[in-house]
């Protein structure tokens, strides 16, 4: 891949190219302009500050000879050089990383919100090297969580092994485990809701309980309860959107602060925490993963006279159990 480089007078704040050799945009740019990092471009497309032929442009694009593309610097010497992220790593070796993902976070870019901090853009600025192996729009990326749920994330150093764990996942093989605090109390201690889930055709941001929709199923477990309030340990069995929020709202047990599904009219988040994750490592045995619950979920709780149940819930660990171990 490559370009041929037509810099303005100020090519501090423009800069032009025509591509001399196809290829993808981002990695077109990289090699064009080596003062740029592939997280700065991948942030300068997603803001919409690159033009392909005079039209805005995705990562993925793919660039023909003789695109004319065009990138324009912010005015401001300030913009931020980093996602702004600190994020606690709560495993990590040659094949893969564990991060305790903070509520508010997006996984990776969302065009509604471009050039929102996401876990994506920072597996790109703290892990260059690795993240130049993958051609994909989401570097690393081996499943999702929620903008506003936080807790356990993996993300894969190789494209093997990102593959080889979303098979997992897919599969079925992922082991996970919530823990939500709710609005009223499930008529059962402990069951599966077993219901299919699919979009809901009043509004598209939402998902519902539909008989046309995908087979879901949730196991629960209410750990407290009291005035109206439950601590749940949730445990789904399938991996559909919104699963748990919608799921527990269906029983009457919404999760506090859920602005689509609750009852409260939404707070600052959903009060939803990934507390476990189990997965085949690529190598050998299983990993277990756990983050401990937030400080503002601890508050709530704590407010809810739960604290003595969360206590166990409190803790990180990460282990990898083999049959020599097990």
């Amino acid at each position: 891949m490559g370009a041929r480089n037509s810099n303005t007078d100020r090519p501090e704040r423009r800069r032009q190219l025509f591509v001399t050799e196809e290829g993808r945009l981002d990695a077109v740019l990289a090699t064009a302009f080596p003062d740029l990092s592939r997280a700065r471009v991948q942030r300068l497309i997603s803001n919409e500050r690159v033009l392909v032929n005079g039209e805005p442009a995705r990562k993925s694009t793919h660039v023909n000879r003789g695109a004319k593309v065009t990138v324009t610097l912010p005015d401001s010497v300030h913009e931020p050089s980093s996602s702004g992220l600190t994020l606690s790593v709560l495993h990590e070796d040659t094949d893969l990383i564990a991060i305790d993902k903070p509520a508010g976070v997006l996984v990776h870019d969302a065009p509604a919100e471009p050039g929102a901090p996401s876990v994506a853009l920072w597996f790109l600025e703290h892990y260059v090297k690795e993240a130049a192996a993958f051609d994909v729009e989401r570097p690393g990326i081996v499943h999702r969580l929620d903008k506003h749920t936080s807790g356990v994330l993996l993300l894969a150093k190789k494209p093997s092994v990102q593959a080889a764990l979303s098979a997992a996942f897919e599969a079925r093989e992922a082991q996970k485990e919530y823990i939500a605090l709710c609005h009223g109390v499930p008529q059962r201690d402990r069951a599966v809701i077993d219901a299919d889930i699919g979009r809901s055709h009043s509004d598209r941001r939402r998902m519902a309980v539909t008989a046309n929709g995908r087979s879901a199923q949730t196991e629960y477990e209410v750990l407290a309860s009291a005035r109206e309030r439950s601590f749940l340990l949730v445990r789904p069995r399938t991996g559909r959107t919104h699963q748990i929020r919608v799921h527990l709202a269906a029983i009457g047990a919404p999760v506090v602060g859920d602005e689509l599904y609750g009852r409260d009219g939404g707070g600052p988040r959903h009060l939803l925490h990934a507390w476990k994750l189990t997965v085949p490592h690529p190598q050998e045995g299983e990993l277990t993963v756990t983050a401990p619950l937030p400080p503002d979920m601890l508050t709530a709780i704590d407010g809810a006279d739960f604290t003595a149940q969360a206590k166990p819930y409190t803790a990180a660990s990460a282990s990898i159990r083999t049959e020599e171990t097990a």
